[in-house]
């Protein structure tokens, strides 16, 4: 399934950035739908109409590195950390007006959520994150066994040798999704249309920065030095905040995000959709839908 919203263009100081807008009233409420990798929006399609149903205006942008979204500048290092996607997010909003919205993210999003959360609580009104816990990153942290088998593509991008992972793109989103998508199983339209959006320039770049940097092999730009700062200085949250997790997820266990509830100081809820794997809004859109309407309405 597609977002049916027509794709616009909006530019920041950075980029030229591709994104769907579900238009509602104009003193609506605003929500930000960020994806995660290998991802792009479309996977939102079925919970972004079904909470736009509810009244609000959905934004779907693609992540730098992803489908039409541009640098400006070649000069612009082709980053992918969650600071620089946050302030991209922000940069955004502020290019199409909105100052305060929802940002519910998935994979890389929901770090990215997690991290305007903490750095810019001042502009989210609820953090929703699917598939990650919250709480600091350590490159050195003791992983299990079995999570270091989970995580192996991040191993491999981290070597010379892994930008060869990233050459056949279409390939690499087929062995992802068919091992971490439980409960639905993703269609050759699926598997093209991401092809697709990772012929962007830019995609290896970004992806391999993102997971360098997680595992402290290269270093964050500068340029959002503030951003990250702000959350090593302190990682709690005090906006509302939902974890939705998949109770199946082959790649992050649900077990991984049960402790994180220490760093939120503000409301805070978890739900584990059982039998579900690491893309709820794909393998169970409307108990996700659900689940997220309601908390945004002020349920618990």
């Amino acid at each position: 399934m597609r977002i049916t919203a027509n794709l616009k263009t909006v530019t920041t100081p950075l980029l030229d950035i591709g994104y769907f807008d579900l238009p509602a009233d104009p003193d609506s409420h605003v929500a930000i739908l960020l994806h995660g990798w290998p991802d792009d929006p479309h996977s939102w399609a079925e919970v972004a109409q079904a909470l736009n149903a509810t009244g609000w205006r959905v934004l779907a942008p693609y992540l730098r590195g992803y489908g039409p979204t541009r640098f400006l500048s070649r000069d612009t290092p082709r980053t992918g950390d969650p600071a620089a996607l946050a302030d991209d997010t922000l940069a955004f909003a502020s290019a199409l007006k909105v100052d305060r919205f929802a940002v519910i993210g998935h994979d890389w999003g929901a770090r990215t959520a997690y991290t305007l959360a903490c750095a810019a609580p001042g502009r989210i009104s609820h953090c929703i994150a699917l598939s990650i816990g919250w709480g600091p990153v350590d490159p050195d942290q003791p992983l299990t066994p079995d999570q270091i088998r989970r995580f192996w593509y991040q191993w491999f991008l981290s070597l010379d040798r892994g930008a060869d992972l990233l050459a056949d793109s279409r390939a690499l989103a087929a062995l992802i999704w068919q091992d971490w998508s439980v409960a639905r199983a993703p269609g050759p339209e699926l598997l093209d249309r991401l092809a697709e959006c990772f012929r962007n320039p830019d995609w290896a770049d970004v992806v391999l920065h993102y997971y360098r940097t997680r595992w402290g092999k290269t270093q964050p730009d500068p340029k959002n030095a503030a951003t990250d700062a702000a959350v090593k200085r302190d990682p709690r949250i005090e906006v509302p905040t939902l974890c939705l997790h998949g109770g199946a997820d082959p790649c992050v266990p649900p077990e991984s995000s049960a402790g994180s509830a220490r760093f939120f100081t503000g409301p805070y809820a978890r739900h584990v959709l059982d039998g579900i794997g690491h893309f709820p809004q794909f393998e169970a859109p409307e108990a996700t839908a659900a689940l997220i309407a309601r908390f945004l309405s002020g349920s618990p």
